[in-house]
């Protein structure tokens, strides 16, 4: 696969409605108006021709020619597309010809019930009308109820402590927040993600007894600047005043996202002030735009203000004095590191793609670990390459993440929920299962007393984010996912991701085992020799062998432990470079763009 560039950090903000980065639009014929819903155009024009997101498709190494045959099915997926003979996909955004009748790349119905009904849809049929005649589907039409009439009139905020078996989630949204939107565009950051999600909880029965809903409202400037500069909010409200605005090439904003963005910032305040009043048990909150990227002063990658952050700085309001934060998007949140990096009140743990800064946004390696006070709280355990799926992410938590939770001890935990690393996403290029988020709000959910608040980021598989996040529902309405197999064993990517972790963290935290150390050391030594994954004699068929040791080790034990009393990532290059896990990893699993 051809990496994607590196990208440079985002500039400042910029208080004009076209980011200096991008050329700014062609003037309007004398006595018109230029605007992105104009009648005689649909979108803006720029000066190059270039379309705004045409940078972003160079921002994450994707060529929007299509001429590079090796990467066709890739490359075709984010392509400004004007074409008359073509219709996207409601799903993927995929552009088909349109004599197709399902999408060529994700199969689903070019007239999917997807928006209504979200994963619960039929994959490759259209949306079914009730039989009768046109008086019977007017009459089906006028008796349907909105996902967000349901949580208006059904599940009323109760404001009251809830126990036992009468727990109850509170669920955050408000359909203003899907006037957020790039007018005339195919941008993967759109309205119809959060339609598919309330769609798939309102079909599969989530939205009824087990939930009730907070009532939204805008989050104040005094709130937003907990986390976010004056000049921020400033440039975020600025935009208000413009029909479409850029900050940078891949984030816009319209008149209405302003707004939308203090819904969601609100929505979580209050959802976390909830969990921490004994008022809600844990909560979701399904909002957009997201905001992992959004910096103390900088607006960034779909990011105008970070949601998270609001919301761990509301909960400490709220009487929790450690918040844990924990980022499962397929991108790095530099935004929610750099606001906490020095604070040791909130710890950051991310497991995100990186690929050696090549992979958005480019931060999030695993010796930035914090500065000052915040030393040690801040975790990141990157991915060296794409197609990492359900193992590696829970044998992650289960020997990195959860430990140093538990030793950290949040009164409140905090979920930046990004479903961009599941199977079947345009961006993340993961394979992560709805399963595999279950099992990890299930650990999440053993912490904190249970209090746990999930807030929304990214995910661009209107089917994959709508069935991952009715998973993570039914775990924060109490149901069990099934057990974690006992056979688990990590890619050689994944192994070597946890064995640079613990060795970067193994001295701030003293539950990392150094048992786990000492066997991910062993096994990446074997790969790197051709050993265990290449060895035609292997023997070991009853599970992994380095969870079956024998006196033989005992001496390889010593010396590395030995070596650990004075480790450095370097030291470890001798075991595995990146290159021979990563080739050991394509020869192992089949991902073809590893």
């Amino acid at each position: 696969m051809r990496s994607p560039r590196a990208t440079p950090s985002a500039p400042p903000i910029s208080l004009h409605p076209i980011h200096t980065a991008i050329p700014p639009p062609r003037p309007a014929a004398a006595g018109t108006e230029m605007d992105a819903n104009s009648p005689a155009e649909g979108e803006l024009e720029y000066a190059s021709g270039e379309h705004p997101l045409a940078a972003f498709l160079a921002m994450h190494g994707i060529d929007p020619s299509g001429d590079d045959d090796e990467d066709e099915s890739e490359d075709e997926e984010w392509q400004p597309h004007h074409h008359d003979d073509r219709w996207s996909c409601t799903n993927c955004t995929i552009p088909n010809p349109d004599e197709n009748v399902q999408c060529w790349k994700c199969n689903e119905h070019r007239d999917s019930g997807i928006l209504e009904r979200g994963f619960m849809a039929v994959l490759s049929e259209p949306a079914s009308e009730p039989a009768g005649g046109e008086e019977s589907v007017k009459s089906a039409r006028k008796e349907e109820t909105s996902s967000a009439e349901i949580l208006s009139k059904n599940l009323v905020f109760s404001g009251t402590f809830m126990s036992g078996e009468k727990r109850k989630t509170a669920l955050g949204f408000d359909e203003r927040m899907l006037l957020h939107e790039e007018t005339g565009k195919t941008h993967p950051e759109r309205p119809s993600r959060l339609r598919a999600i309330m769609g798939g909880l309102q079909a599969s029965g989530l939205l009824s007894g087990g939930c009730f809903s907070i009532p939204a409202r805008e989050a104040t400037q005094a709130e937003l600047e907990l986390v976010h500069t004056a000049e921020h909010v400033s440039a975020v409200q600025s935009t208000e005043e413009n029909s479409l605005t850029y900050f940078t090439p891949d984030t816009y904003a319209n008149k209405h996202s302003a707004l939308a963005a203090r819904l969601a910032a609100g929505i979580c305040v209050d959802l976390a002030s909830a969990i921490m009043t004994g008022k809600a048990h844990n909560g979701f909150a399904v909002i957009r735009p997201p905001g992992h990227h959004a910096e103390q002063e900088t607006v960034m990658g779909f990011c105008l203000h970070n949601n998270a952050a609001v919301a761990a700085r509301a909960a400490q309001l709220a009487g929790a004095k450690k918040v844990l934060i924990v980022d499962w998007d397929v991108h790095h949140g530099n935004g929610t590191q750099e606001i906490f990096e020095q604070d040791p009140t909130v710890l950051y743990i991310s497991v995100h793609r990186h690929e050696a800064g090549k992979f958005y946004p480019g931060t999030g390696s695993a010796d930035k670990v914090g500065s000052g006070l915040g030393e040690g709280f801040c975790v990141n355990i990157p991915w060296s390459c794409s197609g990492i799926g359900d193992k590696d992410y829970l044998l992650v938590f289960e020997h990195i993440v959860m430990p140093i939770a538990r030793q950290f001890e949040p009164d409140i935990t905090i979920i930046s929920a990004g479903f961009d690393a599941a199977r079947g996403d345009p961006l993340g290029g993961c394979d992560v299962t709805p399963d595999g988020y279950a099992q990890m709000t299930s650990m999440l959910s053993t912490l904190s007393g249970g209090r746990l608040l999930v807030v929304l980021e990214g995910g661009y598989n209107l089917r994959s984010i709508s069935a991952s996040a009715a998973a993570v529902m039914k775990v924060l309405q109490g149901s069990s996912p099934r057990p974690l197999p006992d056979d688990l064993q990590p890619s050689p990517a994944g192994a070597a991701a946890m064995l640079e972790v613990f060795m970067t963290h193994g001295r701030y935290w003293s539950q990392l085992q150094d048992a786990t150390f000492l066997k991910l050391g062993a096994l990446l030594d074997t790969w790197s020799k051709g050993g265990e994954r290449k060895s035609p004699k292997r023997r070991h068929t009853g599970g992994p062998v380095w969870w079956k040791w024998g006196r033989k080790r005992l001496l390889y034990d010593i010396w590395l432990r030995g070596q650990m009393k004075h480790h450095h990532p370097s030291r470890f290059v001798k075991l595995a470079s990146c290159k021979e896990i990563q080739a050991h990893e394509c020869e192992a699993q089949t991902i073809n763009d590893c």
